[in-house]
């Protein structure tokens, strides 16, 4: 069989769909160098641009035998990082939209003695659901977000990658995203 180097995206796209691990590699072989410069132009930072890569491909891996490409696999894979990329910016503007009205509250100064209350119940729920995550990662976020260490103090203190420590941090972050944000619900009617 002739070198995969040779094939058509398309019959790449083709042996993919069978689990062809080779035609896999070169797909990711093919564009991963332009697909970073392209994601880096709208994110520049590294390791952000790095990850958004990393999960177009695992996406495409993962949805390989349902993937339906009408134009080019090529345009398909920009119209992916361009998507992973907006969808990053909006969350990126979401938690500084949330941080700023966080900070705004705190600015105000003195509240109600029944929002003192709220806030309290609010805190001590939010501690209980941090003492809830697995131990490693509640480690790794009370350190970044208590101790105000960084990425790099974190992972030398706990014999860790950078990588492992943002990736605990992030999904620390979303477990209680998701646990708060149905406290939030409940608030009122506790």
């Amino acid at each position: 069989m002739q070198g995969y180097d040779t094939i058509s995206d398309f019959e790449l796209l083709d042996l993919l769909r069978s689990d062809d691990h080779a035609a896999f590699a070169e797909l990711y072989e093919r564009y991963k160098v332009v697909l970073y410069l392209h994601a880096k132009r709208m994110l520049s930072d590294q390791d952000e641009t790095k990850d958004v890569i990393q999960e177009v491909f695992t996406q495409l891996w993962t949805k390989r035998a349902d993937i339906v490409i009408s134009t080019s696999v090529k345009a398909y894979l920009y119209t992916s990082i361009r998507n992973k990329v907006f969808n990053l910016l909006a969350h990126r503007k979401f938690e500084m939209n949330y941080l700023n009205s966080l900070q705004q509250v705190i600015d105000l100064g003195e509240t109600s003695g029944e929002a003192q209350l709220r806030e309290k119940q609010l805190i001590v729920m939010i501690e209980q659901e941090i003492e809830q995550l697995p131990q490693k990662m509640r480690e790794v976020f009370e350190l970044s977000r208590k101790h105000h260490l960084s990425h790099k103090e974190i992972a030398g203190k706990l014999n860790i990658s950078d990588k492992t420590v943002k990736k605990q941090i992030n999904n620390a972050i979303k477990i209680l995203r998701l646990k708060i944000n149905a406290i939030l619900l409940l608030l009122p009617f506790l």
